[in-house]
Order: structure tokens, then C-alpha cells, then sequence
């Protein structure tokens, strides 16, 4: 099946027993441990000069004058390639309010990025256009089938209900959208309800993660405040999976009393490994019922164990946040109170590149080598 051995991170795991903000977090079958790069510092931010022409308001627009951030990453051809989220100000709107776009940028030695000039994913007059504009594409995941095909989980924003959608692409820059993951699903049944935070199940083989298949099936993490479970025979259609009551079935909910205590939800792809499938997911603390000294509604990351021949039984949890805002701009932006928005991970070079949103501001890097 291609799964991962533990002997290939071994030798990560005897460096250091130290997460990355100086605490002993790691478990075995954790990923990590992760480490930020010496005198750390976002690897993308804005371009206030950065424009494109955009196909439906037909004129130029400075598309991320307002902020790049939530990172998905794959790696082709020995290059990193970052998907962001980027967003054009506009006025003094808030959070939610802008208009969001997805760049590229690649790198050579996973340490310096060079953006491209224009998006490579944006709304267009499609027939997806009621549901991405005026606010946009946001927040990519991405993952590659064994046949070379690229799979986009993002969300939809049309300013009223954000909704999860599919894209696939063979090069990266030209996509096929396939719209909302659920609006065939029993007439629309979750149609009309939040989704997003698609993170599609992969394996190692080689050195590239692909989608992976459990029982012949593909399987998708996605949602908050709870993380629900889908699943595909073709990675375009899915079925969540539901209770006996027809209800969306949570694999992962919030905790009171832990870093986790005000919402989880799903990180990058998880991965499928010989103790299980390991998913890295982004955690809210609520202050009244969480962590005292974390703070309210600040963004952590934590990572949970699953069981590799039921992907909705949890095994395990970590106890303790493994990545959580820490520098200056990755508690300064948008969103003032704290974001380490995990959302992109790459296996390059015999390490993990784990790539993150700071404060809904910019992107940050962390990797088991030291950089």
C-alpha cells in the first residue's frame, strides 16, 4: 500500500524531542518534530504594486494588496510549489470583507520563494461565479493522484455561506472547477450548511505524497467547529459520513479544558503512516473553558492519530499544541489575537516543510531540518 515507514523519520525523531516552542509535545507517532528557521520571518507577504486583470469586473485590480496567507504546498519536478491565499483590499472592511484570490510561488531549496506575477485560481464568469464572487476562492488544500493529477479542495465565498468546493488541474495553473462537494448529495441535503477545510487523505510513495485509498475508497477530513469525515471513489464526488440518525458524524470535536477547547479544524492532507493516519489540524482555545495563559480565540496546531482501517476512530490526541503564535508576525495582521494556520505540508529533500498562515496576514514556514 505504500505506506509510510517509521524508519524514515527515525532519525528526525532522535534530534530533538523539543516542539517548537520549547516544550515536550511529541509523541511517536506524531510528525515532527518541527522546527521554525533561524531568525524566522514570513517566506510571502502582500504587494501593494502587484496587479491583474480581472475577467469579471474587466479592469486592473491590486489582488494582494491586502494580505497573503493560509498556504497549501505540493511538490513537483524537485520544486516546492505554494498555493496562498491572497487578497485585494477593499476599504476598511473587516475580516471576511476583501476579496480573495489563490497565488503561486515556488522554491528551488524550500527556503527562498519567488511569487508569480498573476493568480493562477480565481473567479471567473463560470458557472461557479454565484458562488465565489464578490468574495472569492479561499484557503487551498492540495494533493496529487499516482496519475499526476492535482486535487484543489477550497472554499467558495460568496459573502453569504462559505462552501466547500473540488478543482483539478495537470499543471497547476489551468483548472477544471467542479463546484460545491455536496450539492449532488440527497438533493442538496448539506447544500445550504458551512463546509470547508477539505484536507484529502495521502501516502508517501517515494518521495511524493499521493492520494491515498482505505477499503478502495479516497477520504477527506473537512469542516469546523467539529472535523467530519467524507468519502470518494474518484476524488470529484463525496459522501459524508453520517450517523443513524442522518446526521454529519464529528471524528474530531473541541475539548474544554485544553488548547482545543473553541473549535478544531482539519490542517493539511493528512497522512497515512504504519501507526495510523495522522492528522494535523488547527485549534482554537476558548479562555473561559481552555487554556488560561494561551489566550482567547488564538490558533494553534495539534495533531491527531486515527485508526488506518477506520478513518473515523480516533486513537489518540496530542495533549499540548505543537506549533502556536509566537513571533511578532504571527501575532500582528488581520487577526490581532494569533494565528499558526497550518495548512500545506510537503515531504522535500528527506524533511517535512510545513507551511502556515500567520495572523490572516502572511505565510510562515516550519521543517524538521533546521533552516
Amino acid at each position: 500500500m505504500g505506506i509510510l515507514k517509521n524508519h524514515l523519520l527515525s532519525a528526525l525523531f532522535l534530534i530533538s524531542l523539543v516542539g517548537v516552542f520549547g516544550q515536550n509535545t511529541q509523541k511517536e507517532w506524531m510528525l515532527g518534530p518541527f522546527h521554525r528557521p533561524s531568525n524566522a520571518l514570513p517566506i510571502l507577504t502582500r504587494d501593494t504594486l502587484s496587479t491583474f486583470f480581472d475577467p469579471i469586473l474587466k479592469s486592473s485590480v491590486p489582488w494582494e494588496s491586502m494580505a497573503t496567507f493560509n498556504p497549501a504546498a505540493i511538490v513537483r519536478s524537485d520544486t516546492i510549489f505554494v498555493l496562498y491565499r491572497a487578497e485585494e483590499k477593499l476599504g476598511k472592511k473587516e475580516i471576511g470583507g476583501h476579496r480573495s484570490r489563490i497565488g503561486m510561488a515556488f522554491s528551488l531549496d524550500g527556503i527562498s520563494y519567488k511569487k508569480k506575477k498573476a493568480p493562477v485560481f480565481y473567479p471567473t464568469p463560470d458557472t461557479q461565479q454565484k458562488y465565489e464572487w464578490p468574495g472569492g476562492v479561499e484557503d487551498p488544500r492540495l494533493v496529487e493522484t499516482k496519475e499526476g493529477t492535482y486535487v484543489l479542495t477550497y472554499t467558495q465565498w460568496n459573502r453569504k455561506l462559505p462552501r466547500l468546493a473540488i478543482a483539478t488541474s495537470t499543471n497547476l495553473t489551468d483548472w477544471e472547477k467542479h463546484g460545491p462537494i455536496f450539492e449532488q448529495y440527497q438533493n442538496g441535503k448539506y447544500h445550504q450548511q458551512e463546509t470547508k477545510s477539505g484536507a484529502i487523505l495521502t501516502q508517501l510513495d517515494g518521495n511524493k505524497l499521493v492520494a491515498a485509498k482505505i477499503n478502495g475508497k479516497y477520504w477527506m477530513y473537512f469542516g469546523v467547529p467539529h472535523i467530519w469525515l467524507a468519502y470518494s471513489e474518484d476524488l470529484i464526488n463525496w459522501i459524508p459520513v453520517e450517523t443513524h440518525e442522518g446526521k454529519l458524524a464529528p471524528v474530531l470535536s473541541p475539548r474544554p479544558g485544553y488548547f482545543d477547547s473553541w473549535l478544531v479544524e482539519a490542517g493539511p492532507p493528512p497522512l497515512l503512516t504504519e501507526n495510523g493516519i495522522v492528522v494535523l489540524y488547527n485549534a482554537g482555545n476558548s479562555q473561559q473553558i481552555g487554556v488560561k495563559d494561551l489566550g482567547n480565540r488564538v490558533y494553534t496546531g495539534g495533531q491527531a492519530l486515527f485508526d488506518a482501517k477506520a478513518p473515523w476512530k480516533l486513537v489518540d490526541r496530542s495533549q499540548q499544541p505543537f506549533i502556536r503564535p509566537k513571533l511578532p508576525f504571527e501575532k500582528s495582521g488581520q487577526y490581532s489575537e494569533g494565528t499558526t494556520f497550518i495548512e500545506g505540508l510537503v515531504y522535500f529533500k528527506s524533511h517535512w516543510y510545513l507551511y502556515y498562515g500567520t495572523a490572516d496576514s502572511r505565510v510562515g514556514l516550519l521543517s524538521t531540518k533546521q533552516l
